[in-house]
């Protein structure tokens, strides 16, 4: 017997490939990788890095509250970025959105992201008993 349950909201976009927005077991919420496509027309934002890096937050958010929490709660994020001289904006970007105690994190430069994002974040997230 599993527990785990799927998480899917329309505030953020559709999964474009063979994963789930989030799964959810017990209060452990994974969040898949966030990239910046708006989920309203399903096409990337391009305007700008932090553009990119808020489009993904607001992707998070919506997620996380579609599983019953909120991203005070995420305890874990991986940020993967197309150059590591985005490090200061998607850090810059993220203080918007957490405050301390932050989350535990990984950051890293990929040679390429999905539909040639410059950001793409995944989240961990425990959510209260």
């Amino acid at each position: 017997m599993s527990n785990r349950s799927i998480i899917k909201t329309d505030q953020a976009p559709a999964a474009i490939g063979t994963y789930s927005q989030a799964v959810k077991t017990g209060n452990t919420v994974y969040i898949s990788g966030q990239i910046p496509l708006d989920p309203a027309t399903m096409e990337m934002v391009t305007e700008s890095f932090e553009a990119q890096a808020v489009r993904v937050f607001e992707n998070l958010k919506a997620i996380a509250e579609e599983a019953g929490g909120s991203l005070a709660e995420c305890v874990k994020l991986t940020i993967l970025l197309s150059d590591m001289d985005f490090f200061p904006q998607v850090n810059e970007v993220m203080a918007r959105y957490f405050s301390e105690p932050y989350p535990a994190r990984a950051a890293f430069a990929v040679k390429a992201l999905p539909k040639a994002a410059d950001v793409e974040i995944d989240a961990v997230m425990v959510l209260k008993d």
